[in-house]
Parts: structure tokens; C-alpha cells; sequence
């Protein structure tokens, strides 16, 4: 039923010029829950989040905010009436107001002693009490984010949107910031949807992440799904590192491969004698010079403690092996490998031709 859902996204379309951006796309986040769009620019991520937030009319289909209808192809409650929160790419901070008067924006109307609570209480969630009186280019780039998060949850929204919200920040404090706001939300059960092309954020603070591509989810599901249980090649690729090599099943939980007869759990039935490609994660290869499972080093990407390599094997396939960076091989040379590979996920070869 659809009072259980904060948000439910029911086959939304949108096109611009008559070109469609969106196509068919549903989705639902329960009270407290997390949700991310993950892909890259022009897949449609965006204009999916404006259309929730209002800022955007609907081709067909329908939004509804805790079970009532707030847009359809027919019907458009303005934003203002939502009560959602949304947090923008470049934050959109006022340069000439507070912080406090920053937060409090979004409260005009309100009786003056509920604003003042309100913004204290938005500012103290995120850690800027203190800096209340300061204005947005007297703090950090990490801090403008958390005053931009702090002025949409003021209002006390029903719903938290999120556009590319850390893409302005750099790495290191990208990633403890993304692990704050996540702290954040879930300490006070916050609904959220955010949009990033950042895997790595997707994974750290959505609890569902929606793989998006050509205006379509492909998989809505946990992190741990997306990368142990890809419903399709694109998604395997996609998600993570690794590569797609060639085998044929010959058992129940067996495939012939380049790499050797490889046991694991099938993610998937298949018959025996079907040609398939199974994922393998640089996590899979194990760097093992006794092995009798030569590859040639073709490529190495140095990474401190690591060292990825991409290597070619006698069949012609290509595999990643993600090895600690005192084994130091150069290109040309030939190392032994032996594969740890747990999670058979294997596709067919004949629908590779259907894949989008």
C-alpha cells in the first residue's frame, strides 16, 4: 500500500523538446530510509529529482508523498506546498547573510521564538552552532555543505533531496563528510534521495542505490546486491572493478574457465554445456607464485598499498588482480595466479545482444 512509503515513484516519464529524459521509472523509500541515483552525466538522475522536488511536470505516471499524489501528468502541488528539503551542488548560500540567517530563510513567516529554535536546533544537528554568527566564506567548503544541509532540514521535511552533494568537496573530505551526513540522517530518521555519479558515495551512505543509464533504473537495490548480485553485464561492469571473462558450465556450481574449474555458489541456475560470462573481481585472483596459472602483467596501476594489475591469461582473457604493492611486476612479465572466486555470477552469452 502506498501510505507505507514516504515516496513512491510510479512509471515517471519526462521529456525535454520531445526527447525522453525519463522513461518509465518507479521507485519507493520507506520512513528513515536512504535512496541514491547513481550514473553518469545526461542519464536523467537530476530531472528525476526535480521532478519530485516540483521544479518539473510529468510526461506520465505519478509521485506520491506519504500517499497522496503530488504530481501526474495532469497534476503539479507546487514545491512550496511539498515539504521537501533540497540540497543543491553548489549549496546556493546567501554570501551577504549569516549562517544562522542562512538556515533561518527558509522560516520566514514562522512566529520569531519557533524560528530562533528551529535554526538553533538545525545548526546544533550539523556542528555549526558555534559558527552561527560567521558568514559562509569565513568557514570551509565542508562547513558551507553542512549549513546548506542544516537550511533544509529547518523546516522539518517530510522528504530530503540531494544533488551531487559532495562533488565540490575534495576526496578525503568527501568521504567523511558523506559518512557524517549519513550519521545525520539516520540519527534523526530522515527520508532521503541524493543523485551522484561517485560510487563510492552511493555505497558509504545509501541504504537503496538505483543504477540508472538512459533515463531507466536497472537495479534498485543494497550496495551489496549491486556488486555480489548485478542483474545484468552492464551492471557487472558498471559496479566496482572487474571484467566479464568466457566460460561453459559443467555442473551444478562448476564453470570451465581460463582460470581453471571454478566452484562457487551460482547466483543464478544455469544449464550444464551453457556458454556463459562470469564476473571476476580483482578481489578474486590471488597473487600466488607456486600456482600453475600463469598471466601476463599487461598493465599496473599503482595505489599505495596496492598495486592493480591487469593481466592477460593463456586464453586470451583478460582479468584484474588487486595485489599488495611489494610484489612489484612489470609489464611483460609473467606472474602465477590461482582464483578465489565465491560468488558465480555468470550471464549467458546469447543475451548479451539484448543487454541495454
Amino acid at each position: 500500500m502506498s501510505n507505507n512509503f514516504v515516496l513512491e515513484l510510479k512509471q515517471i516519464s519526462q521529456a525535454y523538446d520531445r526527447q525522453l529524459v525519463v522513461k518509465d521509472l518507479s521507485l519507493t523509500l520507506t520512513r528513515g530510509e536512504i535512496g541514491c541515483l547513481l550514473g553518469a552525466s545526461g542519464c536523467g538522475k537530476t530531472t528525476v529529482l526535480r521532478t519530485i522536488a516540483g521544479f518539473e511536470p510529468l510526461l506520465d505516471g505519478e509521485i506520491l508523498l506519504n500517499g497522496e499524489c503530488v504530481s501526474s501528468s495532469s497534476y503539479l502541488l507546487p514545491p512550496a506546498k511539498r515539504k521537501i528539503g533540497m540540497v543543491f551542488q553548489d549549496y546556493a548560500l546567501f554570501p551577504h547573510l549569516t549562517i544562522f540567517d542562512n538556515v533561518a530563510f527558509g522560516l520566514k513567516g514562522m512566529d520569531k521564538a519557533v524560528l530562533i529554535h528551529r535554526a538553533n536546533e538545525a545548526l546544533e544537528l550539523v556542528g555549526l552552532y558555534s559558527d552561527q554568527a560567521k558568514y559562509p566564506h569565513e568557514i570551509s567548503g565542508g562547513q558551507q555543505q553542512r549549513v546548506a544541509l542544516a537550511r533544509a532540514l529547518a523546516p522539518q521535511p517530510q522528504l530530503l533531496l540531494m544533488d551531487e552533494p559532495f562533488s565540490n568537496l575534495d576526496v578525503t573530505l568527501r568521504e567523511r563528510l558523506s559518512m557524517e551526513v549519513r550519521d545525520i540522517l539516520k540519527a534523526h530518521g530522515i527520508t532521503s534521495l541524493f543523485v551522484t555519479h561517485n560510487q563510492h558515495e552511493a555505497f558509504a551512505v545509501a541504504d537503496r542505490i538505483g543504477v540508472m543509464h538512459n533515463g531507466e533504473i536497472m537495479q534498485w537495490d543494497s550496495a551489496h546486491n549491486l556488486y555480489h548480485q548485478p542483474v545484468s553485464p552492464r551492471i557487472a561492469e558498471f559496479v566496482g572493478e572487474g571484467v566479464l571473462i568466457t566460460g561453459v558450465v559443467r555442473g551444478n556450481n562448476q564453470v570451465e574457465t581460463g582460470l581453471g574449474l571454478l566452484d562457487g555458489v551460482m547466483t543464478a541456475a544455469m544449464a550444464t554445456d551453457t556458454m556463459v560470462r562470469l564476473l571476476v573481481r580483482p578481489e578474486d585472483i590471488i597473487h600466488d607464485d607456486n600456482s600453475q596459472i600463469k598471466a601476463e602483467v599487461l598493465r599496473r596501476n599503482f595505489r599505495g598499498a596496492n598495486i592493480l594489475y591487469n593481466l592477460l591469461l593463456g586464453n586470451g582473457d583478460l582479468v584484474q588482480a588487486l595485489v599488495p604493492s611489494h610484489c612489484d611486476h612489470q609489464p611483460g612479465e609473467k606472474i602465477g595466479i590461482r582464483p578465489d572466486v565465491r560468488h558465480l555470477v555468470l550471464f549467458p552469452i546469447h543475451t548479451q545482444s539484448k543487454e541495454l
